[in-house]
């Protein structure tokens, strides 16, 4: 400052050590007097933190060990409480634990000491008479009045002791004070007399080292102001020279992390761009191909080979290879060093990726390969691997291990031919980073593939047999059709008069191939519905003649098993705009359900009203009722519930099936209530058609 330099060879040292040369010699004058009073201060809090304080607790424990002891034996001799004894003896087995304790700090008087030790067992003599006396008793009582006595005298020994503890605790308090206040005096001195010198010294250093600093302390600003190409001046003493050094390291060290920091984002975002064109379609070849391109042009490199372990073949195959100038390779041009599969499976396991920055160091020599373990670091790169290598001009590998799970599903082996171009360790992360995605990538797509193709076989089987359904069901239809005819002729004894039992045997034959036709009816019904075949021919009904005509049709089957069929319809016409005959079938399904389930006695009851717009239309019966856990398959085909199977009571668990389908044509919600033991309600709900769609005969 005003034209004063400071040399640049100068240090900050040398100019304070005339400070400290006197700051130094002002301590020595003082230090030994203020050693000397720190010390007997030392001893003195010494004494009294681990002697006299300690003494002083001991003593209270003894007097509170004492108190329990006579509290715990006055409760027995009140209550008879064997805890309390226990108690008692507890407390008694600890005092001359605590006495000993007391005595070994140093500082009680030995005489208040053995008196009270004297006091303290001439009471618990008496405490151990009264411990075998009976509570309650005048003994008891005689043994209390001695034992108050010996432990009041036991007390005022204690209490004396306390007094001589808490006096000399006092005294030693007092020396200390005055011991802390002389050091504090001289302590000023030096104070004054440092701060003198300090200043002193001061103005004469700042002037030399505010420039130097200042140029750092800016160069910081700017540093923090993120102005990166800022750097300080090293200049002035050489400890500031070295803070400014220092300075511009670290500026140089956050310039390379900033760089690093960049290339890991830019990295990222490959890897981002790769995992979103990888998951565009799910097919294996997709992934591979897709990887393969990505990684390589991602992280420059100049071939790119995705691996994949078969079963049984101890070295890994190449699945895909990608060169930077021709793409994509063909099947025949993916030679590449072979991998053994151990080597893949032990990195996999450790979780680690290994890469050589000088792979072409060991093409030429029967020398380990360095950090591979397994086969390649026991007996070297084998010779065939060694030519492919040459033959690719391979200079540096990095290979990843990529798998779902404990097994690895192969690796990723990505490689340069430029020396110059050696791989980083951000770039090393990355390609572990990438790998792991591709193996969870390839794993998926391959469930896909193999899921896709089970579905296929399903669909195909499930086509094969709805057409062995719908084939059987037509071909069963037309001789049916000719026994339901030939049984008529016969009825009508055209062909000349029939026994009684003749006549009960054609009934039989006639009954069983009715249901037979019906439930061809239901399969072909059934695969209509499969094949998307299945229509409805709309036109204004009113429900309640349905229900009226299916009731009629219902009511000899419902008599001949002893069951009773009430109808409830609503007194206005519910007309649908539906397929009439569809309809019919619903109700006579629901009817025929009813009645087969429900047990001699039981009710069968068929509603129809209007509600909400919609026709509401229900089925109740008094019957088994169907389990709670399997209502919930109740309309899937085939699908029979377990109380049902175990009466025996046929069916071909269709007719639900077929219920909700018409039901669901029509626009409508099908819905069950039902309790085991105690009946099931099955109700449709349909949307009611417009009034100017009434029949003109309603």
């Amino acid at each position: 400052m005003n034209g004063i330099r400071i040399p640049a060879h100068g240090s900050v040292a040398r100019r304070l050590a005339y400070a400290f040369g006197l700051l130094t010699l002002l301590i020595a004058l003082t230090g030994t007097a203020m050693l000397i009073g720190t010390l007997r201060l030392s001893a003195a809090q010494d004494r009294i933190t681990h002697r006299v304080h300690p003494a002083v607790d001991d003593n209270l424990r003894l007097r509170n060990e004492s108190v329990t002891a006579q509290r715990s034996i006055r409760g027995y001799l009140i209550t008879g409480d064997q805890i309390e004894l226990a108690a008692f003896h507890t407390a008694k087995n600890r005092i001359p634990s605590v006495i000993s304790d007391l005595r070994g700090h140093g500082v009680a008087d030995e005489n208040n000491v053995a008196t009270q030790q004297r006091e303290i067992q001439a009471y618990l003599r008496v405490a151990d008479q009264q411990a075998l006396a009976t509570p309650r008793s005048d003994q008891a009582a005689t043994l209390t009045r001695k034992a108050t006595l010996r432990f009041r005298a036991f007390e005022r020994t204690n209490d004396s002791l306390t007094r001589q503890l808490n006096d000399q605790d006092q005294d030693l308090e007092r020396h200390a004070n005055t011991v802390f206040r002389a050091g504090v005096a001289g302590l000023g001195a030096v104070l004054v007399l440092a701060v003198g010198g300090a200043v002193y010294m001061s103005l004469r250093t700042t002037r030399a080292l505010i420039g130097p600093l200042g140029d750092v302390e800016r160069t910081l600003h700017r540093l923090t102001d993120a102005e990166h190409s800022a750097r300080a001046r090293e200049e002035g003493p050489s400890e500031i020279r070295a803070v400014a050094r220092s300075v511009n390291t670290l500026a140089d060290e956050g310039d390379r992390l900033r760089a690093i920091g960049e290339e890991r984002d830019a990295l990222a975002e490959m890897a981002r761009k790769t995992g979103l064109l990888i998951r565009e379609h799910l097919e294996v070849d997709h992934v591979l191909d897709t990887a393969c391109t990505g990684i390589g042009e991602g992280l420059q490199a100049d071939y790119v080979f995705i691996m994949l372990l078969e079963e049984g073949n101890p070295l890994v195959p190449v699945a895909r290879a990608w060169n930077a100038r021709r793409g994509l390779l063909p099947a025949e041009e993916q030679t590449i060093p072979p991998v053994p599969a151990e080597v893949v499976r032990e990195h996999y396991q450790q979780g680690t990726t290994w890469s050589y920055n000088r792979l072409d160091a060991h093409l030429d020599e029967e020398s380990p390969l360095p950090g591979a373990p397994g086969s390649y670091g026991d007996t070297g790169l084998p010779e065939e691997a060694r030519a492919a290598a040459r033959a690719l001009g391979l200079v540096s590998a990095v290979v990843a291990p990529m798998g779902v799970g404990e097994e690895p599903l192969g690796a990723v082996f990505v490689a340069r031919t430029r020396p110059e171009k050696v791989w980083r360790p951000v770039e090393v992360e990355m390609v572990d980073s990438m790998a792991s995605g591709v193996g969870r990538a390839v794993y998926t797509s391959s469930l896909y593939e193999q899921e896709t193709r089970l579905v296929d076989k399903l669909r195909a089987l499930d086509q094969a047999k709805s057409d062995f359904l719908s084939t059987v069901s037509h071909e069963l239809r037309t001789p049916l059709t000719s026994i339901v005819g030939y049984i008529e002729l016969l009825k009508d004894e055209e062909t000349g008069p029939l026994t009684p039992p003749q006549m009960r045997m054609l009934d039989v034959v006639d009954r069983n191939a009715n249901r037979l036709r019906a439930l061809i009816e239901d399969l072909l019904t059934l695969s209509r519905i499969e094949s998307g075949a299945f229509t409805s021919k709309r036109a204004p009904v009113d429900v309640r003649r349905l229900v009226a005509s299916a009731a009629d049709a219902m009511r000899p089957a419902a008599d001949a098993a002893s069951v009773a069929l009430e109808i409830r319809c609503a007194e206005q016409p519910l007309v649908l705009e539906a397929d009439g005959d569809q309809l019919d079938r619903v109700l006579m399904n629901l009817l025929s359900n009813a009645v087969k389930f429900t047990p001699t006695g039981g009710t069968v009851t068929v509603r129809a009203d209007a509600q909400d717009g919609a026709a509401v239309l229900s089925v109740s019966d008094t019957g088994i009722g169907i389990p709670e856990a399997e209502q919930r398959k109740l309309f899937e085909r085939f699908f029979r519930a377990s109380n049902a199977t175990d009466a025996a009571i046929p069916g071909t668990g269709l007719g639900l099936t077929i219920v909700r389908t018409i039901v669901a044509n029509h626009g409508g919600e099908m819905e069950v209530h039902s309790e085991e033991g105690r009946g099931t309600t099955f109700t449709a709900r349909l949307p009611l058609a417009a009034a100017d769609r009434l029949p003109e005969s309603s």
